[in-house]
């Protein structure tokens, strides 16, 4: 999707004196997909296509098509209007995914070499300092809290007993990370895929469909709830923003309820325009942030619109900028020092990349009556 937007195959398009933003035509995806050896012929390309549709990762831009057309439509991904599903599970999820990365970078020494029964495991942890180290980071205030989360960890297919013999218990039993959150999936595997679980564990949050007891379709994603406001995120990998500005981006709702998501076409999620010098009034409902973002190999994962002030449109909820703290409705004050608030979002995002990997933004946030 990234590269649909460098290549501008996706951008804002027009038809009938309507601008439809962040889309492309069809006719033409399935032309660049051929082009670029991701599909063998224009049939195969289709039914790629087709994958995507049915597990809502990409729709027609009215919502008036449910089967892919090889034709001069307008489709979308969801993540470039913020209409991605979202459901309660897919919390363990994104809480799964922080997790591998804090495991990742930390320089503690949780992760090693280890035996059990005799067999040794690379890269596993034990139990009991697993539930000492949640705590720790605050990822749960009780060693009851700490191991109900790690048996959802293992429930989800994230996490698993070295010889997939026991639950998850605080003990000295060993576990390793069963799911590895920076592998890069090609688009072929859609078609090729079969489930790789174990029979009690969910699908990965890698696979589109997901394979739970009801056989409902779940899908993958959530808002991170950040913890700090000022925050350095670790990346592994540096691409860009589009010179549209979208780097992927989901909405960030606080709260996800069991209900499912109201599905719509992209409009400003603010209730109400602001202006700059709203903003800087003295006694004005607003409380100034500053976050570090680390670009990763998807960017810096959010959306910025509007102009004089442009405020942030949405957040990948698996992206740097969620995991700073950036939320959706947020005012940008500066990127890098540089004063923003009268300028368009062009300019706003022109400046984050023609800038460094690291950017520190300055927003201001609506405080909460």
């Amino acid at each position: 999707r990234l590269r649909l937007h460098e290549e501008k195959v996706i951008k804002d398009r027009r038809h009938h004196l309507k601008t439809y933003p962040n889309c492309f035509v069809a006719k033409e995806l399935i032309d660049w997909l051929i082009d670029r050896k991701e599909a063998s012929d224009r049939e195969t390309a289709i039914k790629l296509v087709q994958k995507l549709l049915d597990h809502s990762i990409i729709h027609h831009v009215c919502d008036e098509h449910k089967e892919f057309k090889d034709v001069k439509l307008f489709y979308r991904f969801r993540k470039d209007d913020g209409t991605f599903p979202l459901d309660n599970e897919v919390k363990v999820f994104m809480r799964g995914q922080r997790l591998y990365e804090k495991l990742m970078s930390s320089d503690n020494a949780l992760l090693q070499a280890r035996e059990e029964e005799g067999v040794k495991y690379e890269r596993t942890f034990v139990a009991s300092e697993f539930i000492d180290w949640l705590i720790q980071e605050g990822e749960a205030t009780t060693r009851t809290e700490a191991e109900q989360l790690g048996r959802r960890l293992l429930e989800h297919g994230i996490i698993q007993h070295v010889s997939n013999k026991h639950h998850f218990m605080d003990s000295n039993l060993l576990y390793q990370c069963r799911m590895n959150f920076r592998r890069r999936r090609r688009l072929m595997e859609l078609l090729t895929e079969k489930s790789r679980l174990m029979p009690e564990s969910h699908d990965s949050p890698f696979c589109l469909r997901k394979q739970n007891h009801d056989n409902r379709k779940h899908t993958s994603f959530l808002s991170v709830s950040p913890t700090k406001e000022i925050k350095i995120v670790s990346a592994v990998r540096r691409s860009s923003m589009s010179s549209c500005g979208s780097s992927g981006y989901f909405s960030s709702s606080p709260t996800l309820s069991s209900s499912p998501p109201v599905l719509c076409n992209p409009k400003s999620v603010l209730k109400r325009s602001v202006t700059a010098d709203e903003l800087l009034m003295p006694g004005a409902p607003y409380v100034r942030k500053t976050f570090t973002i680390v670009g990763d190999a998807v960017g810096w994962g959010f959306v910025v619109r509007g102009s004089k002030p442009c405020h942030i449109q949405a957040v990948d909820p698996s992206g740097p900028a969620a995991a700073a703290g950036m939320k959706v409705c947020q005012f940008v004050v500066s990127v890098n020092g540089l004063n923003v608030l009268h300028v368009d979002y062009r300019t706003v995002s022109n400046l984050i990349l023609t800038g460094p990997r690291t950017i520190v933004m300055e927003v201001m946030e609506e405080i909460e009556s």
